[in-house]
């Protein structure tokens, strides 16, 4: 049975890598459009928040805004109390029916009827629900509950009241979790209203129809009008049908939410004047009045329009394809750029480097676990976790880099893409760290990382469009390129290194691991079955010389911080002849500047106390765990204090996060400031004499200094 189990051994982690790479290939597949083509639509440019993007990115943020999600379940089931919710999520082998951002966004456009019987509104907070009186209405799901309009429609009032009330309290953090509560349901009523009219006006039933009645009776419409502004006799019937459009036209026309909170659907007539000069459906109409004609692209909405309201699926059909025709001719970059950006949304690489590092995850654990059933084994699950980190690696890659490629900037623009890079470095160091040292600690550190930086960085896109235009002062690619991505790569640095305190912390109090044997001959992780060594079986044993894992882990822990020094500093430095060109001033000791440069400060003084001998293993894994507290704060903290020129992209909605985060690290350094006696690795480990360190305490093998002050 040798042979066999020792095939499977080999053949297992190419058979994780084919498994998921076939998933990836499949989602890279080209995709059918249903009988209506859904897609096709989707995939039509607009222009909001200042840049162009495709009609499933306006869905898919305005959807995560109102529901927190980018589908909406249609499909419920009748629970045991007799209420409405989604199928559990437990039933993972039944995927229950759901309309996608776009189809969502076409039916609240087209069909605003049935659009408002949809759960469509998160509403979750306990006050807010009985101030509402929907504690008994909506669909749930996870202790989450969500409402369609109709049900909220009663309380619109109510919910309006309470919002404006809300708005009279100017600061931010002087507002109670209810008020907070009640403005994101008010925005998210004003978002969905908005959207339902964005494109057909709400009195035109048939809005292909009433286009064509319109262009019609234009000519009649116009003369009366200014037959009447001439004091001469007019058409009154003619009049009245022409001037209700015509002043509500007028009215609408320079509606400032146009192009902030729904999308300006008409293009520029003249591109060649200026191609950002998009228009909503209004001054389409006023244009057209102008010009004795309707323009294009109001005749293709309209048709899509009336289509897909009436269920006429080859209408609808034909107006998309004519309207992806007419926008070639002088709008194919902004057609490309609409095609490329729903190609990034609809294969979702975040979401799927996610999926596999979080796989990654488990069979790294597994592996390193695993070693008391056989080095074998082990070393199959650890081979499985680093294959499916390349390839979560690679997939992360492409998202940050596609994203790169649609915005034409650097790979750090706001606080979700910093999340996105942020593990894309930890995971680059995390491979590095396991190809030096095959012992599975580099697969944990690269897909913890990973996973964990996607998590925050998806919750941080439920505010909305994470391709935003910048602030002024940020317009510039050279600082961006420079400056940013240096201090960033020295908060991914300076992460991975907490993370390997915190793996150090738990295998030494809770495994006898840290004093495993690794490779003699290459430090790798090679095995020593004849002192409890890690790592690969196809290697010779290590000797009673080879160093300990313990002992690794602090080497990769210095060189780690040296690194994070390095980046923190160079970019902190950058950041200051940034500041200099655009404040006037080097430094200022603005908040954001102050975190910076307290992790440039920690990081060395970590250095510093290890070099001196004032901190030995132990203690230097504490003090890089406490590291992750301080890098956390100038990520996140600064912003929350509202104070200081850094203060923006991020709101206080993350401090609970922020606060759990921090006593979690809190309570891992308390984990490591126990007693050797409690920790399993030293438990039985002896010493030469009282004050000197025992095995795997220097981390270096020398003798350590005089000063014994540290852990």
């Amino acid at each position: 049975m040798k042979g066999p189990i020792k095939s499977l051994y080999k053949a297992l982690p190419w058979l994780f890598a084919a498994l998921f790479a076939t998933e990836i290939i499949a989602i890279l597949a080209p995709r059918k459009d249903g009988q209506f083509h859904v897609r096709q639509f989707g995939r039509l440019p607009v222009l909001l928040n200042g840049r162009i993007q495709p009609f499933d990115s306006v869905a898919r943020n305005s959807l995560l805004q109102i529901r927190s999600t980018s589908d909406v379940t249609i499909e419920v089931v009748t629970n045991r109390q007799g209420g409405l919710e989604e199928p559990p999520s437990l039933k993972f082998w039944h995927h229950p029916k759901k309309l996608k951002s776009t189809e969502w966004l076409l039916e609240l456009m087209f069909r605003p009827k049935q659009a408002d019987e949809r759960p469509a509104f998160l509403i979750h907070h306990p006050e807010l629900l009985a101030e509402l009186n929907l504690e008994k209405k909506g669909v749930e799901k996870s202790a989450l509950r969500y409402f369609s309009f109709n049900e909220i429609k009663p309380v619109l009032q109510e919910i309006w009241d309470q919002g404006t009330q809300a708005r009279g309290v100017k600061e931010d953090e002087l507002r109670t979790p209810l008020q907070k509560q009640v403005l994101k349901l008010q925005n998210a009523v004003f978002l969905y209203q908005l959207l339902k009219t964005s494109i057909r006006p709400p009195e035109w039933e048939d809005f292909a129809r009433e286009l064509r009645e319109f262009e019609r009776m234009m000519p009649a419409g116009i003369a009366a009008m200014q037959g009447r502004q001439a004091g001469q006799g007019y058409d009154e019937e003619a009049f009245n049908k022409f001037a209700d459009v015509a002043m509500t036209a007028f009215k609408l026309k320079d509606d400032p939410n146009a192009g902030q909170s729904y999308p300006l659907v008409v293009p520029p007539r003249k591109p060649e004047a200026a191609r950002d000069d998009w228009s909503n459906i209004w001054t389409g109409l006023l244009d057209s009045m102008r010009d004795r004609q309707i323009f294009p692209p109001l005749t293709f909405l309209a048709e899509m329009a009336s289509g897909y309201s009436q269920d006429k699926p080859e209408q609808f059909n034909m107006a998309v394809a004519g309207y992806h025709e007419w926008l070639a001719r002088d709008f194919a970059r902004e057609l490309k750029k609409g095609r490329e950006e729903f190609f990034f949304n609809d294969t979702k690489p975040f979401l799927h480097a996610m999926i596999i590092y979080i796989f990654a995850f488990v069979l790294a654990g597994a592996g390193l676990l695993a070693y008391s059933l056989g080095p074998a084994l082990s070393e199959s699950l650890r081979r499985s976790a680093f294959y499916l980190i390349i390839l979560a690696g690679i997939v992360h890659t492409f998202g940050l880099g596609f994203r790169m490629y649609l915005e034409g900037r650097p790979p750090v623009t706001n606080l979700y893409s910093s999340a996105i890079f942020i593990g894309w470095g930890a995971m680059i160091l995390g491979v590095f760290l396991e190809r030096i040292y095959r012992i599975g600690i580099g697969n944990l550190v690269a897909s913890i990382a990973g996973f964990v930086t996607l998590i925050i960085a998806h919750n941080l896109a439920l505010g909305g469009d994470t391709m935003e235009m910048l602030r002024a002062v940020l317009d510039t690619n050279f600082w961006l390129a420079t400056h940013v991505v240096a201090v960033t790569l020295g908060y991914a640095s300076t992460f991975v290194a907490g993370l390997l305190g915190i793996i150090y912390i738990f295998l030494g109090v809770f495994t006898p691991m840290l004093r495993q044997k690794l490779s003699a001959a290459t430090g790798s992780g090679s095995p020593a079955p004849a002192t409890g060594g890690l790592g690969s079986s196809s290697r010779p044993a290590a000797s009673a010389s080879g160093i300990e894992l313990g002992a690794a882990l602090g080497k990769m822990t210095y060189g780690i911080i040296c690194f994070a020094t390095l980046f923190s500093f160079v970019g902190t430095v950058l950041g200051g002849i940034w500041a200099d060109q655009s404040w006037g001033r080097f430094w200022g000791w603005d908040p954001k500047e102050n975190g910076a440069l307290i992790i440039v400060l920690w990081n060395a003084m970590i250095l510093h106390a290890r070099w001196g001998g004032i901190a030995r293993e132990r203690g230097i894994m504490n003090l890089v765990v406490f590291g992750n507290i301080v890098t956390s704060f100038s990520w996140f903290g600064v912003n929350m204090l509202s104070i200081g020129l850094h203060s923006y992209g991020f709101t206080d909605a993350g401090f609970y996060w922020l606060r759990l985060f921090i006593l979690s690290q809190l309570f891992v350094i308390a984990l490591g400031l126990l007693p050797r006696n409690f920790w399993r690795s030293f438990r039985d480990t002896p010493t030469s004499r009282p004050g000197t360190p025992g095995p795997s305490e220097t981390g270096s093998g020398k003798a350590p200094a005089p000063q014994t002050a540290g852990a």
